[in-house]
């Protein structure tokens, strides 16, 4: 998760917001190599008006060095097997404009650019 999100400051703060965001129905799912986590990713199920309940993906990300090996993959397919399980009817996720391999990634598992996202950085 470091990798994906550098601007956390160190594990104590990555905690204190999973904590914060589990209480609002937030998830992680890991995939382990050899002792080792390879790939992670933080979810949540929820409804929206747009598209009913919907599985959400806040963060995806697979280690540097397990990139390319099926695991980003294998993730994915277990996540949408879980929004199936859960009678979920979208699966969703939002991704950097500069994670351009990620793109590629998303775009060759099926996913298609549906929307743009707006930020207004409020400080």
């Amino acid at each position: 998760m470091r990798e994906l999100r550098p601007a956390l400051n160190g594990v104590e703060e990555f905690v204190e917001r999973v904590h914060v965001q589990q209480d609002e129905g937030f998830q992680l799912a890991l995939l382990e190599m050899d002792g080792e986590v390879v790939t992670v990713a933080g979810f949540r199920i929820h409804h929206i008006l747009a598209t009913g309940l919907t599985l959400y993906v806040d963060d995806l990300v697979t280690a540097a060095s397990a990139r390319s090996q099926g695991h980003g993959k294998a993730m994915l397919d277990f996540l949408i097997a879980l929004a199936r399980e859960r009678g979920c009817q979208f699966f969703t996720l939002d991704s950097g404009t500069h994670r351009q391999d990620a793109h590629a990634f998303y775009l060759r598992e099926r996913m298609r650019i549906s929307s743009f996202h707006f930020v207004l950085p409020l400080r």
